[in-house]
C-alpha cells in the first residue's frame, strides 16, 4: 500500500491498526522496523485500547485520575525500544473514547435533547485533544448519538439520510470544533512532551488526585512553550485549587488564559511557595521551592491554559 501510495506521488500515507490488546502486543507492531518471522509488518500507529479503557471511566467520575497516569508510566517502560524522544509517543496511537464495536457511545444521556452530564463529552475531549496521541473521534459525537444496548447494533444507529442530520449548530459540534481549532493552533498539544501534574487544594499537599471522582492535570511542552490542561470529572463538587506548571519556562507574575474560554484567565498568576508536601508523579517526596498557578474550575470542566 505505501508503494502505490509512493508511486502515485502520496509520500505521507498514514496507516494504523487495531491491536485489541495491551501495552506489551501493541509494542510488537507499531513502528517500521516492526518484524514477525524477519518479515517487516509494522504500521504507523494502533488503536489506543489501553487509554480506552481508562479515560472514559475518568472522565465520568467512576475511575480516578491516577488510572490514566499510569497507562503513560506503562507506556514508557514498554515503548524504551520503540521511542526515540519523550515527545515521539503521541504518533503511534490513536486515541478515542467510543466505536463501532462496543456496545455503548460514551455519552450516557436517555433522550436525544440536552442533558445534565453533556458537560462530560466536552471534558473527555479536550483530555483526548489534549494528551499524546492522535485523536479520532466515532461519528455522531459531534451530534449528540447517545446509542446503548446489549450489542455493537446500538451504536451503529442512523445518522445520515435524514432532515437536519448534521447539525453545524449544534452545542457539541461547536464545542469540538473550537476544540479542535485550539489544538491546531497549538503545536505543544500536538508534539509536545508529556509531563502529570502535582495539584492542590490547600496550596501546601501536592500530588495526583487518587481519589474518585479527581481533577486530572497535565502540561504538553514543546521547546519554550507549556500548554496545562485541568479536568474537574466531579458531577457536583468545583475545584479552587492549585497546580504546578514548569518552573524554569514561567516566572512569578505571568498569567495563564483560558484558551477554550476567550477572555478567561486563570483563577491566580503564577507564583513560588515553598515548604510544601509535594508527592512527586513518578515517585519521591520534595518540598518546594515550586512554581503554581491557581485554578477554578466548576463540576464536569476544562480548562486549557497558556500564556
Amino acid at each position: 500500500m505505501r508503494e502505490f501510495a509512493l508511486s502515485i506521488g502520496k509520500r505521507n500515507f498514514f496507516s494504523y491498526g487495531e491491536v485489541f490488546d495491551g501495552e506489551d502486543r501493541i509494542a510488537e507492531f507499531i513502528g517500521r522496523n516492526t518484524r514477525d518471522a524477519d518479515d517487516l509488518v509494522g504500521v504507523d500507529a494502533a488503536l489506543d485500547f489501553p487509554l480506552f479503557f481508562t479515560l472514559p471511566s475518568f472522565a465520568k467520575g467512576f475511575a480516578p485520575p491516577t488510572n490514566v497516569i499510569d497507562v503513560y508510566r506503562r507506556r514508557k517502560q514498554v515503548e524504551r525500544e520503540v521511542l526515540s524522544s519523550h515527545g515521539e509517543a503521541g504518533r503511534f496511537f490513536v486515541t478515542f473514547l467510543d466505536n463501532h464495536d462496543m456496545k455503548e457511545r460514551f455519552r450516557a444521556a436517555a433522550t436525544d435533547g440536552p442533558d445534565a452530564f453533556d458537560p462530560q463529552v466536552i471534558l473527555a475531549v479536550a483530555v483526548l485533544f489534549g494528551l499524546q496521541g492522535i485523536p479520532c473521534l466515532y461519528y455522531g459525537t459531534e451530534q449528540g448519538l447517545h446509542g446503548r444496548g446489549d450489542s455493537d447494533q446500538f451504536v451503529r444507529e442512523a445518522l445520515w439520510g435524514k432532515p437536519g442530520a448534521f447539525d453545524t449548530n449544534h452545542p457539541f459540534y461547536v464545542a469540538i470544533k473550537k476544540l479542535s481549532t485550539i489544538r491546531s493552533a497549538q503545536p505543544a498539544l500536538r508534539y509536545g512532551r508529556l509531563y502529570f501534574r502535582p495539584l492542590s487544594g490547600d496550596g501546601i499537599r501536592f500530588g495526583a488526585s487518587s481519589f474518585t471522582p479527581g481533577v486530572l492535570a497535565f502540561s504538553r511542552i514543546l521547546n519554550a512553550q507549556e500548554v496545562v490542561v485541568v479536568a474537574n470529572a466531579s458531577t457536583r463538587d468545583d475545584f479552587n485549587g492549585r497546580v504546578l506548571v514548569d518552573a524554569f519556562l514561567n516566572r512569578d507574575g505571568d498569567r495563564f488564559r483560558v484558551l477554550n474560554d476567550p477572555g478567561k484567565f486563570a483563577a491566580g498568576a503564577v507564583e513560588t511557595r515553598s515548604g510544601l508536601q509535594i508527592q512527586e508523579i513518578e515517585g519521591g517526596m520534595t518540598t518546594g521551592p515550586a512554581r503554581m498557578i491557581s485554578v477554578n474550575l466548576k463540576p464536569m470542566e476544562v480548562q486549557i491554559l497558556a500564556k
